[in-house]
């Protein structure tokens, strides 16, 4: 018998989906969920096939039948009411302009997005996308971008061991795409489609470091010894001698830091933090000094470490790991590394001082008993376990002026 609009209405989801048929090939498929859909099953050719009508209530009992009738005067006729509806839906699809590339796209999409991130996310994704995506795909319209294509320009950063850029880039495409869907400028992702035949990333682990002391002052005058830009052999200093993280160092500005007077030290933002909690580090005299020296080359603007290309910006995420990896480190040092080795070197010397050698971290506190410790500065022995590092990382170091001496000859 035909289906009654009561009918409809009190169909109930089910453990398995079932269809009510309304007679003459239409039926209302019930899924799972509860979701009700008008299908219209046919023959073509000896074949048959499935035409999906539309959801209901968005589609009446009444338009489907009309959409049966309008279905089965086609198949008389000779033709396929599917390839029809594709037909029609195709010639809805917005025409791409020419002139709105990947890139002109992608940059509108971040500078939508830039206001709610940080400055130096901010500055790190439009930099991925500048040094991975646009020399590929930047001035292609986004028809042209499909899964293979796009595949191809991941696999050149997978090439390079930068498995998790890859995907982080592979997430802003995607992002890029999603926004031109909804502004009417794409249908599809193709981003979307890529992701499980990327290179899968290596199992977590703790990452590759130097505990030794001897070894650890080896990686400096190894790294002080290999062709580099100056300022990034500073930032591999300074990151040494304060056991900052590396996305902490790399986005610093000058107003964080206070060089003189008795009490120097750098008061890191919350916002940078892994934590975001503010973190004061003391700074010992060889760090101070360093970053005096850092000072006299980059003061003029904002950032401690500006990038190369565009001063504006902060130094790219790669920098330092690639002045490891050129150095011999590749696999058994990384930027990361300092802070394993700070933490291993002072442990084994001050077994007492553990909590506040994990405070110099900026590492969560394990229990409530250990937070309300460290709740309490212990500023004094903090900078004087800062100096004691300091002065036994630094033996046998090259003085700052050869830094720049090499990279003038």
């Amino acid at each position: 018998m035909p289906l009654t609009d009561v009918q409809i209405r009190k169909a109930k989801a089910a453990e398995k989906p079932y269809k009510l048929n309304d007679g003459a090939g239409l039926h209302l498929y019930v899924s799972t969920a509860g979701g009700k859909s008008w299908r219209y099953r046919y023959e073509v050719g000896g074949k048959e096939k499935l035409l999906t009508i539309g959801s209901y209530p968005d589609v009446s009992l009444a338009e489907a039948r009309d959409a049966r009738a309008a279905a089965r005067a086609a198949v008389k006729a000779g033709r396929d009411p599917s390839a029809e509806k594709r037909e029609v839906a195709a010639a809805a699809e917005p025409v791409a302009n020419p002139s709105e590339t990947f890139e002109v796209i992608a940059r509108e999409w971040h500078t939508l997005n830039a206001g709610r991130w940080t400055e130096t996310h901010a500055s790190d994704v439009l930099v991925s996308l500048e040094r991975d995506v646009f020399p590929d795909l930047g001035e292609k319209a986004l028809p042209e971008i499909g899964a293979p294509t796009l595949l191809t320009t991941l696999r050149k950063i997978e090439a390079r061991g930068a498995k998790e850029t890859a995907r982080r880039v592979r997430q802003r495409v995607s992002a890029v795409f999603g926004f031109a869907i909804a502004s009417g400028r794409a249908t599809h992702d193709p981003a979307a489609q890529v992701e499980k035949a990327m290179a899968p990333l290596p199992k977590k682990g703790r990452q590759p470091a130097v505990t030794d002391l001897d070894e650890a002052r080896q990686v400096l005058r190894d790294a002080d010894a290999t062709p580099a830009h100056p300022v990034t052999k500073l930032a591999l200093r300074i990151l040494a001698l304060t056991a900052l993280r590396p996305g902490e160092l790399r986005g610093a500005a000058w107003g964080e830091l206070r060089l003189e007077g008795d009490d120097p030290q750098w008061v890191v933002p919350g916002p940078r933090m892994k934590m975001k909690v503010e973190h004061v580090v003391p700074l010992s005299m060889q760090a101070v000094e360093a970053l005096k020296v850092l000072r006299s080359q980059t003061g003029r603007g904002a950032f401690l470490f500006p990038n190369d290309r565009h001063v504006s910006k902060p130094m790219s995420e790669n920098a330092i790991g690639y002045l490891l990896n050129r150095a011999g480190y590749h696999g058994r040092h990384v930027p990361h590394g300092w802070r394993a080795a700070f933490s291993t070197i002072m442990n084994e010397r001050f077994k007492a001082d553990r909590q506040i050698i994990d405070l110099m971290l900026a590492h969560a506190p394990k229990d409530k008993v250990e937070k309300a410790y460290n709740r309490a500065e212990h500023m004094d022995r903090r900078r004087e376990l800062a100096q004691i590092w300091a002065d036994l990382l630094m033996v046998d170091q090259a003085p700052l002026s050869e830094i720049f001496e090499g990279a003038r000859r």
